[in-house]
């Protein structure tokens, strides 16, 4: 039986890296977190849906129209002893052939631009989706990872109440200390409970936001950090007309241009030809019937004029929204560079000037108490500032990671 249970316990013992190494392995990391969103995600599966759809109609555009069969009987008698007889009168004849419409090259052309720019579109559409879905599940990820980072900092800090709360009951014990700081020790720990519990909630909230984009694997532990710090550089300014959102506008307006081509192109004419083969009764023989046909546009001020001046409005609004684009983008960007560097300074100062004074607080509330000289109430004032101050640079942190991706956001490029 000894034997036995030694045995288990080297076996589990030995087993304990490689329980380690497999919970690592499913460790979620930010960049596998991204790769899994782009993997399942159903918007980017819609846009290639759009992109493929648009390639397709690109292939027929500016075809002509299909040749259409003509047949039939010419002159056929309703009356008398020759009725509905096709073969008795020399006038019947009967009648088939191939008609084909032709529509005007710059119709032609005008249909083959806007099919190339609705590519165009669909491809830059299914770029800022990819982009915008990159975006959202790190900021998902970020969200899980810093309400962990709260938790652990929180947990450490309950870690060090509970043994001041196990020390004021054995200072009681001993009739060394009050009731009241037993009491005060134990509500300090229930009011730490209640945050856990709120850090736990915001976690489980959190881990379901991050399922939105990856499903079932939001639930496996995260490792790693958050991306490295982005440093701001000028470069980020220069290239806020090559972003996708911008430069979807481009191919908008190729579009709209086309639509304004397509428009003007029907104040000219199309033609038509039609060629029969006529067979005649006797005794004449087969002949051969070839005509035209055109479009007469006569009344373009009240046909064609108002959709061409309908096409150029619509041009003129592609324009002035890629403005409005480009000026939120700026904007955006502005604003984030300036909350990038706000945040980084009050870091810094956390860091340097507030995290070091409140612990310096907390070691003299400390010492005073050991030396009865202070009480424990000063104690705790002090741990929980410390507490309040890294809870501060966790929130710190994580504005400066949100501020940061927004920013990888507009600073995407269209790749040529």
């Amino acid at each position: 039986m000894f034997k036995s249970k030694h045995f288990l316990l080297r076996y589990v013992v030995s087993s304990l890296p490689l329980l380690a190494w497999s919970a690592s392995c499913h460790a979620l990391s930010y960049q596998e977190a991204i790769d899994q969103a782009e993997i399942h995600a159903s918007e980017l599966k819609a846009r290639q849906n759009s992109l493929t759809a648009a390639q397709q109609r690109q292939i027929s555009a500016g075809e002509l129209p299909d040749p259409k069969l003509v047949t039939g009987i010419n002159n056929m008698p309703v009356q008398g002893e020759q009725a509905w007889s096709t073969g008795q009168n020399f006038l019947t004849m009967e009648v088939i052939g191939v008609r084909q419409e032709m529509t005007n090259g710059g119709k032609r052309e005008a249909a083959r631009h806007m099919a190339q720019a609705n590519v165009s579109r669909a491809d830059l559409e299914l770029e800022v989706a990819r982009l915008t879905i990159r975006r959202q599940t790190l900021l998902a990820w970020l969200k899980v990872y810093y309400a962990e980072q709260r938790y652990k900092v929180l947990d450490q800090l309950e870690a060090e109440n509970r043994l001041q709360s196990l020390a004021s009951t054995a200072q009681l014990a001993a009739a060394q200390g009050t009731a009241e700081e037993s009491l005060q020790a134990r509500s300090e720990a229930a009011t730490l409970a209640d945050r856990k519990d709120e850090l736990v909630r915001d976690i489980t909230t959190a881990r379901i936001e991050l399922s939105r984009w990856i499903g079932a694997a939001a639930d496996q532990p995260l490792t790693g950090g958050p991306p490295a710090k982005l440093e701001p550089t000028e470069h980020l300014h220069h290239t806020l007309d090559k972003h996708p959102d911008i430069a979807v506008f481009e191919a908008q307006k190729a579009s709209a241009q086309a639509a304004v081509d397509l428009a003007e192109a029907a104040k000219r004419p199309d033609w038509g030809v039609e060629v029969d083969y006529e067979h005649l009764g006797p005794p004449f023989g087969d002949m051969v019937n070839v005509q035209f046909t055109i479009d007469l546009p006569l009344f373009a001020r009240t046909r064609q004029n108002p959709q061409i001046a309908a096409q150029r409005q619509e041009l003129e609004q592609v324009a002035e929204e890629r403005e409005t684009m480009l000026r939120q983008h700026t904007m955006d960007l502005e604003t984030q560079l300036a909350e990038q560097t706000s945040l980084s300074r009050q870091i810094e100062r956390v860091d340097q000037e507030w995290l070091p004074l409140s612990q310096e607080k907390f070691r003299l509330a400390m010492a005073a108490y050991r030396s009865g000289k202070g009480s424990l109430t000063a104690v705790l004032e002090s741990r929980r500032s410390i507490l309040d101050i890294k809870m501060k640079r966790v929130d710190l942190e994580e504005r400066r990671s949100d501020a940061e991706t927004v920013l990888r956001y507009l600073s995407e490029e269209v790749q040529p």
